[in-house]
């Protein structure tokens, strides 16, 4: 497919011998911009390049739709990580099949996957523009710098032109399980939030929170132990998103995220903290709150579905209290079983993050066609489980999956919940590893799936589509209901 403005149609070339830019002008003086050899092509000039960085920025300075854009906190929206950098197109592909009406973030990676995968933040963007044009699409996606914890974080995100900024104070997050003290009420940073205990007790205690389906009366001692938990992160967010606002030269947006904490967010500690960072001047446009438990990588969800369906409920109701941000869905591959029930819940104002899921589906092709390599990234996913299974939520036991695979169904391997969350959290020691004449494993498993690369798009589209479906359906319906614009 093609992309063409008033002097110029681009498209993207994949093959077994590597992937190429082609750019065509009548004039040739609109091909300055780009890099590559130029010849004339019938009554047009045309350009055949490298998927450059340079090319990509003078891509997306000649087509505006492959410009990122902020997704805002009106419209629902996906996002789809890429860890390979050759899922975008595929991805593309789904949303124009089955995520009509939703805002689609095709270039969302954390700085935490970068940095294990040694990719730069402007790859991303870059590899995601590529996508884009290969695919034809010109609907406008967003681009996520995700889970940041620093502003040196920011700062790479800003450089390479990110939009959307997750900012996540999780770090900061304190365990009051066993109860609260004295002590641990002096520590919060009072000063940094410009407050004090007894000014936080009066704006909160005594006041009724409403929960759309019930209503409860903050008390003393959930507002002392929200303040305990989360004072520090508010502090933390407050900084990062200074920070943020500061630094940016172009427009941007922030979702706030404590998700990846071992402990629930309370409908109190939430409503706790978005008073808290609306007070500080904070803005956002999405929330990601610790829910119940049952959100595992790379599987459908494994808890009460009743209880999580008041859970996004309660989170839903308390958006609404404070401007109407999106309740996000992160960890939110392949849990098709509660698609409906988070939609319905939230009134389909609500953001899904997915990233593993293409890397799964990218094994899915390796299998067919290089079932030696996907046996070298089984063997290096397994004995790398112990470890990586402490930065995620996961359950999978080695014990129960094949040590060799000789004789195994790969397919059926990638499916079965075990073997696939191995392979999903050993995704940074596959891809960085060497095989036995030095070559990256990644770049081994780039070449397979460039070779395939058509083959790849229409696995992603139709699984990636199957996350879309539900709530591209909410997304029409809230456009009609609410006359919200989808352009």
């Amino acid at each position: 497919m093609t992309l063409s403005t008033d002097h110029l149609e681009a498209d993207v070339l994949r093959s077994a011998d590597g992937s190429t830019l082609q750019v065509r002008a009548a004039d040739p003086a609109h091909l300055a911009p780009f890099e590559g050899e130029t010849r004339a092509d019938g009554d047009q000039h045309l350009l055949i390049g490298p998927l450059s960085s340079a090319n990509a920025a003078a891509l997306r300075e000649a087509f505006e739709v492959l410009r990122p854009r902020p997704i805002g906190a009106t419209r629902t929206s996906v996002g789809t990580g890429d860890r390979l950098g050759l899922a975008t197109a595929g991805q593309a592909r789904a949303f124009r099949e089955q995520g009509a009406g939703l805002a689609p973030v095709l270039a969302q990676q954390s700085i935490r996957e970068m940095d294990r995968l040694g990719r730069e933040a402007l790859s991303v963007l870059d590899e995601a523009t590529f996508g884009c044009l290969e695919e034809g699409w010109d609907g406008g996606y967003g681009a996520d710098c995700d889970h940041i914890k620093t502003t040196e974080g920011i700062d790479r995100g800003l450089a390479a032109g990110f939009v959307t900024f997750t900012l996540d104070p999780g770090d900061h997050v304190v365990d009051v399980t066993g109860g609260i003290t004295e002590a641990q009420l002096a520590e919060v940073p009072w000063d940094a939030l410009g407050d004090d205990l007894d000014a936080l007790r009066a704006r909160y205690v005594g006041t009724v929170l409403d929960l759309g389906t019930r209503q409860i009366e903050i008390t003393r001692e959930a507002i002392d132990t929200a303040a305990v938990k989360y004072g520090a992160a508010v502090a933390e967010t407050v900084r990062l998103h200074r920070h943020l606002r500061s630094s940016a030269r172009h427009e941007v947006e922030a979702e706030i995220a404590v998700d990846e904490t071992a402990w629930l967010t309370t409908f109190v500690e939430h409503h706790y903290m978005a008073g808290e960072l609306a007070r500080l001047g904070v803005d956002w446009f999405s929330f990601a709150p610790r829910y119940v438990d049952g959100f595992e990588k790379g599987l459908d969800f494994l808890g009460d579905e009743d209880e999580l369906r008041e859970n996004l409920t309660a989170h839903h109701a308390i958006s609404r209290l404070h401007g109407g941000y999106k309740i996000s869905l992160h960890s939110g591959s392949d849990k098709f079983s509660i698609y409906p029930l988070a939609v319905e819940a939230t009134q389909g104002h609500v953001h899904l993050k997915t990233s593993g899921t293409s890397y799964l589906c990218a094994l899915e092709v390796l299998a067919r066609h290089d079932p030696e390599l996907l046996a070298l990234i089984w063997d290096i996913s397994r004995a790398a489980y112990a470890r990586s299974r402490a930065s995620y939520q996961v359950s999978a036991h080695e014990d129960r999956t094949p040590e060799t695979l000789d004789g195994v169904d790969l397919a059926a391997l990638i499916a079965a919940p075990d073997s696939r969350q191995i392979l999903h959290v050993g995704y940074g020691d596959s891809l960085t590893a060497t095989d036995a004449d030095g070559t990256l494993i990644g770049e081994r498993l780039r070449t397979v799936l460039e070779a395939h690369h058509a083959e790849y798009t229409e696995v992603l589209a139709a699984h990636i589509g199957r996350h879309l479906a539900p709530f591209a359906a909410a997304a029409q319906e809230r456009t009609v209901a609410e006359g919200i614009g989808v352009a």
